[in-house]
């Protein structure tokens, strides 16, 4: 008997222990929270974004103003509670027994399908951590937790909550959700509209009313099926909801400027990308961003998509660079925020098209050729070293089937010209290039470089091109001034510091190359590819376009601006010839906006580069004005027109197989 009874004390005993030991653990750790600095609510994570102006464009955790719990409508907090966390009021930070339950339903179904996280834990998540799940983050989100438990009381919980979580559509906290889906203060909210805001938060890009109606009254439902179980609203009153559709507001502003969160995204895009500002600090809060956003700019970008997009399904996304600072001063990442927060101006990566020619033939005029250069443009053939064969194809299969010059080259984009001179000069030449204007994308030394069969994003085409734009410097290329913490101390600055890395002669030859695209004189076996939008233009700029199965783009520049503009679908769907004129119409209507109270502009003509009237199409000297156009040259190459075809020949005969 007294065998039996040892082992029953002892479990006794070691359980007593186990529990006390729990109470102490748990004690301690909420003295320790208690004792621990108190955490800021109405700073953490807040962060104010400025234009270039100076003027606040943006603040709060994304919220424009923090809200009172008094000042929130009833039925959305009554909603909030019964469908995030109904024991809220009961528990002190964590709900053990709904912990509990969620073990077990997860085990039972063999994965997870229920979560256990409070109100206290998310806000904590939120204001304080990424999402990683790892154990570390897990530890110290409990330990924050308890923190926040400790030193403020459940309506400070709630209504930091409230004021801070993602509502979709970059609508942060219940200030900007409620004005941005229903144009009401918080407080004016019906239980209808609570009920759709409530249920947002766990899936905002899916349950948000603007980009999934059904999907949001569907959620708000279940939103009011919770309130109906705790009692807050009774099965009558849900059943007589959502009979008629419910209206939604579905803007950011006065202005209506949707995609000026594309711009803000990039913004904090950047910001997480500055190594030197710790991630601990943002997380904190207050500081203070300042932007070279260009609101007018912006306008101008926004209604000029809206304008010219015709199609609903096609997307476009743009980046206007001020080329004496590199600042960006207008963005869009798509053509409606709303449906999609995807930035396809920072994030996408496209094929460039003939926009990547302009290093190409920086590159040949560096190594000797000049505007007056001639290649064969017909079908051609190249074998390779490696023992395959590429024939590139002009726009069309329109050839001119006979020696044609640089300059006519750029005005029309003839790809075979293109792909001779890459192998001509080599086409590490072409890599080097790009590298050295500033081009970050990972390039391969191929010959169809020439024609951008490599992916690069918005931005970064617009970097290169901006190197253009300031006569060889280049320039670190941004959207952030300066940062600073809440106390005014600079935390960092954009380097404004130029570096000569390309020759200003040969820059301000391809320059003027550029603006061939939109000389009618260059009208041959083809158009000059910018010629549609000639007369829209009141100003010169260097311009070039570029054209794959999936992408149109157009990238030009002058002193004063430059942009670049992408046209296609997400999918890599194959663009309509019948398209191909949206890119232009937006490229053109917003440079010309954006300049239009400013002098026209353009390049000195540095001492060593001479222009020398020619005929447009072969290079040669002409008596004929229609013909005629300046040509610039190195001085004393203006004479020494390259036969490109012979040397190339000569040099590389081994290669080219023309058919």
């Amino acid at each position: 008997m007294n065998f039996r009874v040892k082992p029953l004390r002892f479990l006794i005993k070691l359980s007593i222990f186990g529990f006390i030991s729990f109470i102490i653990v748990i004690v301690g750790l909420y003295t320790y929270a208690f004792l621990s600095p108190k955490l800021e609510l109405r700073t953490a994570g807040q962060y104010y974004i400025y234009d270039k102006d100076d003027s606040l464009l943006y603040q709060g955790s994304s919220a424009s103003k923090w809200v009172d719990l008094e000042d929130i409508n009833y039925n959305l907090i009554n909603a909030v509670i019964s469908i995030e966390d109904k024991n809220f009021y009961k528990h002190h930070g964590f709900d053990y027994l709904r912990i509990a339950k969620a073990m077990y339903t997860n085990i039972k179904n063999k994965k997870i399908t229920q979560g256990a996280s409070t109100i206290s834990q998310q806000y904590i998540k939120n204001m304080y951590l990424d999402f990683a799940s790892t154990w570390g983050r897990k530890i110290e989100e409990a330990f924050l937790t308890l923190e926040l438990e400790v030193n403020y009381s459940k309506d400070e919980i709630l209504e930091g909550y409230l004021n801070t979580i993602n509502y979709g559509q970059g609508n942060l906290g219940i200030a900007n959700a409620s004005r941005y889906y229903f144009n009401k203060k918080p407080i004016d909210l019906t239980l209808e509209e609570a009920l759709i805001l409530a249920g947002i938060p766990n899936s905002p890009s899916n349950y948000n009313p603007v980009a999934n109606y059904d999907l949001a009254i569907k959620r708000a439902k279940i939103v009011g099926q919770a309130m109906v179980n705790n009692g807050y609203i009774t099965e009558e009153q849900l059943e007589g909801l959502f009979k008629e559709e419910i209206p939604i507001y579905g803007k950011s502003s006065e202005e209506n400027l949707d995609m000026l969160m594309y711009y803000q995204d990039a913004v904090m895009q950047e910001v997480k990308n500055i190594k030197t500002i710790p991630k601990e600090l943002v997380q904190a809060g207050g500081i203070k961003i300042y932007t070279y956003l260009d609101l007018e700019a912006q306008e101008a970008l926004e209604k000029n998509i809206v304008k010219n997009m015709g199609n609903a399904d096609l997307q476009s996304a743009s980046v206007v660079i001020d080329p004496k600072t590199g600042g960006v001063i207008a963005l869009s990442g798509g053509v409606n925020y709303a449906k999609s927060e995807y930035n396809r101006a920072i994030v996408s990566t496209r094929q460039i098209g003939s926009t990547m020619k302009p290093f190409l033939y920086y590159g040949a005029l560096e190594e000797g050729m000049t505007a007056s250069s001639t290649f064969n443009s017909q079908y051609t053939t190249f074998s390779l070293s490696n023992g395959k064969v590429y024939s590139p194809k002009n726009y069309g299969s329109i050839y001119a089937n006979k020696p044609i010059t640089m300059a006519e080259a750029i005005a029309v984009s003839d790809n075979v010209f293109a792909v001779k001179t890459n192998m001509f000069l080599g086409p590490e030449k072409l890599v080097e290039t790009a590298k050295k204007v500033g081009i970050q994308a990972e390039l391969e030394a191929i010959p169809s470089l020439a024609l951008g069969t490599k992916e690069m994003s918005v931005l970064d085409l617009a970097r290169g091109y901006t190197t253009f734009a300031t006569g060889g410097y280049k320039i670190e290329i941004g959207l952030i001034r300066r940062i600073e913490d809440k106390e005014g101390n600079i935390l960092y600055e954009k380097d404004d510091y130029k570096d000569l890395v390309l020759n200003t002669n040969y820059t301000y030859i391809l320059n003027e190359l550029l603006t061939g695209t939109t000389n009618s004189q260059f009208l041959d076996y083809a158009r000059p590819t910018a010629l549609m939008i000639a007369s829209q233009l009141s100003r010169k700029y260097a311009i070039k376009t570029g054209t794959t199965d999936t992408d149109f783009w157009i990238a030009g520049y002058n002193p004063d601006i430059v942009m670049v503009t992408w046209v296609g679908y997400d999918d890599n769907s194959k663009v309509s010839s019948a398209n191909s004129a949206i890119s232009k119409k937006i490229w053109a209507d917003t440079v010309e906006d954006i300049l239009k109270d400013k002098e026209a502009s353009w390049y000195q003509i540095p001492e060593n580069v001479v222009g020398v009237v020619l005929d447009a199409v072969t290079g040669k000297p002409t008596n004929d004005t229609t013909k005629a156009t300046l040509f610039y040259f190195l001085k004393g190459t203006e004479n020494t027109s390259l036969d490109g075809e012979a040397v190339f020949k000569e040099e590389k005969k081994e290669e080219p197989l023309e058919e």
